[in-house]
């Protein structure tokens, strides 16, 4: 190794030390998932089983037999890959007829598959901002990494507006010009702390100073509405926004992004997105996989219903065991502990005394002195389940001498 390597390499692991300190390193659980098992997983780190409580699989369906049946299927029928970009031999039938079904979910005219969702919201956010003149992005405080990485790559002007506060969109949008082009871009369920946008102010804001509107719906897609539309089909309001985002790796199971518009723009980010024009498509099988899991959640309501059942299950026993967790009106339960290094040792004694796997959610993820275990219950958690983890929350709260919810 050279000297000028060991130099760079003290660099990094100084800034790695750094992290550890502080109680911000991530540690990665090395798990194998096992269909018809979830929410149990092999922890291999460990040798044994556990259960797992912070899956963005929300509903299991990454091992429903019509999500697996239909990906064997296209694997046999189709190979593994998908042969190239979209461009250039890598659209394949499976990708149209997904699209088509994610225009028909959200009620758009088109919809345009991305590798993931990170990568739909950067290239399209990216890209329409970019290229529409003197364009400013309102966007919520709280928007994912993702988006702001998209309006970041724009250039184009920023304004960050309070978390869901329609007042300050507002004293924002009334102090642009009217013909600037405008787009309010935020989420329907934020994750970490799973409170919901005020979907249908910000649209009449929108419609009143002529802006955009951009919704991301990856934590709702699947999991609301009466066929798995979101948030927006939930409330009737999804005719209203210009750009639906969304993913197919957490309430469909499988893994992916896409948004959906009208035909032009989504042509337009098709023609001028480099981060589509430039990746591999995904494989066929993903995408069949993925359609299956949408036509199932479309036609059932039983995953829904059990999910919210459970959901409110949770939070009723916490309550009843004195564990501070924060309300809110969506699925994600986060249960609130306030310091790095306790939260890392709380998910640390969950797992290796009780067999609870929670990943400890610190910064820069969500703001220091707001760390929390993230608990993400699903149709398929038993109610034994449910009453196992809080009761070994209990005990260590206890433990800890941590205070109880008042």
């Amino acid at each position: 190794m050279t000297g000028a390597a060991t130099t760079y390499d003290d660099y990094f692991q100084r800034a790695l030390d750094g992290l550890k300190a502080d109680g911000s390193y991530r540690h990665f659980a090395e798990l194998e998932r096992q269909a018809g098992r979830f929410p149990k997983a092999y922890h291999h780190g460990m040798g044994r089983e556990v259960t797992v409580w912070c899956s963005n699989d929300y509903l299991g369906m990454g091992q429903h037999p019509s999500v697996l049946s239909a990906m064997h299927a296209s694997l046999d029928h189709s190979g593994a890959g998908a042969g190239g970009t979209r461009n250039i031999s890598g659209t394949n039938h499976e990708h149209v007829e997904l699209e088509r079904e994610l225009a028909d979910l959200h009620g758009k005219e088109a919809a345009l598959l991305f590798n993931s969702g990170y990568l739909s919201n950067w290239a399209t956010l990216g890209t329409i901002a970019a290229r529409m003149k003197d364009c400013v992005v309102l966007s919520d405080a709280a928007n994912h990494a993702s988006m702001i990485e998209g309006i970041r790559h724009s250039r184009a002007e920023k304004q960050i507006f309070r978390h869901n506060d329609v007042a300050d969109l507002e004293a924002r949008l009334k102090a642009l010009p009217r013909d600037v082009p405008k787009i309010i871009a935020f989420e329907s369920v934020y994750s970490m702390d799973g409170d919901i946008a005020p979907i249908e102010e910000i649209c009449d804001l929108a419609d009143r100073y002529g802006a955009m509107t951009y919704l991301d719906e990856v934590h709702a897609v699947g999991l609301y509405g009466h066929q798995g539309g979101g948030v927006a089909e939930q409330r009737g309001l999804s005719h209203r926004l210009s750009v639906i985002e969304g993913t197919l790796g957490k309430g469909f199971g499988v893994v992916g992004g896409y948004i959906a518009g009208s035909a032009a723009l989504c042509d337009f980010v098709r023609s001028f997105a480099s981060g589509f024009i430039f990746s591999t498509a995904l494989p066929p099988m993903i995408a069949a996989g993925a359609l299956a899991s949408i036509r199932h959640l479309r036609g059932s309501q039983d995953e829904r219903e059990r999910h919210q059942a459970r959901v409110a299950y949770l939070r009723a026993a916490l309550d009843r065991a004195g564990i501070p967790h924060m309300d809110n009106p969506s699925h994600i339960v986060p249960v609130m502990v306030g310091d790095a290094t306790r939260c890392r040792a709380l998910s640390d004694l969950l797992l290796s005394r009780f067999g609870h796997y929670i990943q400890p959610i610190n910064y820069p993820t969500v703001a220091r002195g707001t760390e929390r275990l993230r608990i993400t219950p699903g149709p398929l958690h038993s109610t034994a389940d449910i009453d196992d983890l809080v009761a070994a929350l209990a005990a260590l709260w206890q433990e800890q001498g941590m205070a109880a919810a008042a």
